[in-house]
């Protein structure tokens, strides 16, 4: 008697984790995804390169469920290459991303999948967001329900963790570019060059996720950093064709936001996107 080949998951979702420091918000992203009513799931846990220690806590995140694949890497390459990993490794047809220090909404891989299914004409689809720091959530970040290369303008259109892709699009175009020049900017390259290339992705207008933003965030975005997105802007823009006298001072803004403090730019943040008492769903 044959052995019945398994069933390949519909959705498999790609997290890569390096030296994770706080273990039990670890383990909350994870059974966030644990939690999920579609049941149709594998998850990949990629330790790109971590201490032992700390890949001591994401094997044991990992052994929360047995959908759950634990991968250590070598050294640590970053995580454009982390995520490409997880990419070459999937078997769903869909990918969904998660960052180690989010919550996912209980329907949130359902009304994604749900959407890209009926959808065909759209290669991805993410959401808005609720924010939240060590506080609890303080904001709320839209996004645009379609996104066209004017949207490009200000920041990324697509909120990165909330993202569902077809599994196909990111084989097509090479998934994510691992170069240094790219390195800490990897998805806002990756939807500037989708959408040169004529894919097109949305958004679904209610927060499936919770994005942790606090004054540490602010405090990663090197000078470095800035000046790798400013870099990136010039060549996506022009890519776009939006590259234009008038747009460029979007060029520079990464550098204009690097003058104010970590601490201050999470302030002015949290004053910008305050939640306004608007009905939203509890996550």
């Amino acid at each position: 008697m044959k052995r019945q080949r398994k069933k390949q998951p519909e959705i498999t979702v790609i997290m890569g984790v390096y030296n994770p420091e706080d273990e039990q918000r670890l383990r909350r992203a994870v059974a966030s995804i644990v939690r999920q009513s579609f049941r149709d799931w594998e998850m990949i846990l990629y330790d790109d390169g971590s201490r032992e220690e700390c890949a001591a806590l994401i094997r044991r995140a990992a052994r929360m469920d047995r959908r759950i694949r634990y991968v250590r890497g070598g050294k640590n390459r970053g995580l454009a290459a982390a995520l490409n990993a997880c990419i070459r490794r999937a078997r769903g047809r869909y990918l969904a991303r998660m960052d180690a220090d989010d919550l996912c909404r209980g329907d949130r891989l359902a009304r994604q999948y749900a959407f890209l299914e009926k959808h065909p004409r759209f290669q991805w689809v993410g959401s808005c967001a609720q924010l939240t720091d060590d506080e609890g959530v303080w904001g709320f970040q839209p996004v645009p329900a379609v996104p066209g290369k004017e949207d490009f303008l200000y920041n990324s259109p697509y909120i990165h963790p909330t993202v569902m892709f077809r599994r196909q699009v990111l084989l097509e175009s090479g998934g994510y570019d691992t170069s240094r020049r790219y390195r800490q900017c990897e998805d806002y390259e990756l939807f500037l060059r989708l959408h040169s290339r004529g894919y097109r992705g949305a958004n679904l207008q209610e927060p499936l996720l919770r994005y942790r933003e606090d004054c540490l965030s602010h405090r990663r975005r090197t000078l470095g950093r800035r000046w790798r997105e400013a870099m990136l802007r010039w060549r996506g823009f022009r890519s776009l064709g939006i590259l234009r006298a008038e747009t460029l001072a979007y060029v520079g803004k990464p550098l204009l936001a690097g003058l104010v403090p970590g601490p201050l730019h999470h302030q002015i943040r949290k004053w910008v996107k305050r939640d306004h008492g608007r009905k939203r769903k509890n996550l």
